[in-house]
C-alpha cells in the first residue's frame, strides 16, 4: 500500500479530516480567539497576528490528533468503536499519517516563528506536551486533565501572540478550558469504559466506574465554569460576558442531564454538539461584549 489506501481525491482529504478529528477544532479555536482579541485591549489584534494564531492552532492539534492516531492504531484496531477508524482499517497508511503529522509540527514551530521569539521558544516544548497525551491514558487516569492543559494552552499561547507575555487572565482561561475539556473527555470515556479497564487503560470510567466517572467530572465542570466567571470579571465584566458564563453553565447542566451512567445513548450529543456552542457561543458573546464597548 502506498501512502494512501485506493480512495478518490475527496475522499481521501475527508479521511484525513476525519483522522485528524477536523470539526473538533470548535473546541480550543474559540478560547484562542477570546484570548486574542481581549490582551489587544482597546484595539484589536493586527491581521498578521490572526492568520498566524489561527494557523498555529490547525497545525498543532493536525501533528497532535496525527500522531494519536499513530500511537493509537494499535489499541483502535481492538476497540469495536473505533476500529473503523482510517488507520485501523487499512484506508489510510501509517505512512501518509506521519507525513501528515510531521509536516503540521514544522507549520506549527514556522506560525510560532512568524508570532514571536518567545512564542518560537515554546513551541517545542508546547509540542512534546500535545504529542505527549497520547501516551498518558496507559499510566494515568488523570489523562483527562492532560488533554484539558493541552487544550488550555491554546488561550495562553494566544495571548503569548499579542503580548509577549503571561498575564493572569490568560492562565485563568487555560485553567477554565483545561477543567472543562477533562470533564466532557471523562464523560465521553464513558463509552469505553469495560474496554479501558480489559486492556489496562487508565481512563476515570476505568478506574472508578461510570457513576464515579460522572461525580468527577461534574465537579471539574463546576471548576470549569468558576474560572469562565473569573476571566469574564477579569476583563470587564459586564452582562454580555456574564451571560456567556451563564450560556455556558445552562450547556454544561445539559450535557450532564443527557447522560446517565445507565444510558450513554446521548454521549454524541454531549460531547460534540453541548461542548461546541459552548465555545462558540461564548466567544462571539466576547466579541459583542468588545465591539458595544
Amino acid at each position: 500500500m502506498g501512502l494512501i489506501a485506493d480512495r478518490a481525491p475527496l475522499g481521501e482529504f475527508g479521511e484525513t479530516a476525519d483522522m485528524i478529528a477536523f470539526k473538533h477544532s470548535v473546541f480550543a479555536l474559540p478560547f484562542a480567539l477570546m484570548s486574542l482579541i481581549t490582551a489587544t485591549g482597546a484595539g484589536w489584534p493586527a491581521t498578521r497576528t490572526w492568520i498566524w494564531v489561527i494557523v498555529a492552532m490547525i497545525a498543532a492539534r493536525t501533528s497532535a490528533m496525527g500522531f494519536n492516531r499513530l500511537a493509537d492504531h494499535a489499541i483502535d484496531s481492538k476497540n469495536p468503536r473505533t476500529a473503523d477508524r482510517a488507520l485501523p482499517a487499512g484506508r489510510l497508511s501509517r505512512r501518509y499519517a506521519w507525513v501528515v503529522t510531521v509536516v503540521a509540527a514544522v507549520v506549527f514551530v514556522l506560525a510560532a516563528a512568524m508570532l514571536n521569539p518567545i512564542c518560537l521558544v515554546l513551541a517545542i516544548p508546547t509540542l512534546a506536551v500535545l504529542l505527549g497525551y497520547s501516551y498518558a491514558k496507559r499510566f494515568t487516569s488523570a489523562a483527562h486533565l492532560w488533554l484539558g492543559f493541552s487544550l488550555g494552552i491554546a488561550p495562553i499561547g494566544a495571548w503569548i501572540a499579542v503580548t509577549g507575555t503571561i498575564n493572569s487572565p490568560a492562565v485563568v482561561l487555560g485553567a477554565a478550558v483545561m477543567f472543562w475539556v477533562a470533564g466532557f473527555d471523562a464523560i465521553y470515556s464513558l463509552q469505553d469504559e469495560s474496554f479501558d479497564r480489559s486492556h489496562g487503560l487508565q481512563s476515570l470510567p476505568a478506574r472508578l466506574g461510570p457513576r464515579g466517572a460522572l461525580i468527577i467530572a461534574r465537579l471539574l465542570h463546576v471548576f470549569a465554569l468558576i474560572g469562565f466567571a473569573a476571566f469574564a470579571v477579569a476583563t470587564g465584566g459586564g452582562w454580555i460576558r456574564m451571560a456567556a458564563v451563564a450560556a455556558a453553565a445552562l450547556l454544561m447542566l445539559w450535557q450532564h442531564r443527557l447522560v446517565r451512567a445507565d444510558d450513554l445513548s446521548a454521549v454524541d450529543a454531549a460531547f460534540f454538539t453541548a461542548n461546541g456552542m459552548l465555545s462558540v457561543l461564548m466567544c462571539s458573546l466576547f466579541i459583542v461584549a468588545k465591539l458595544i464597548g
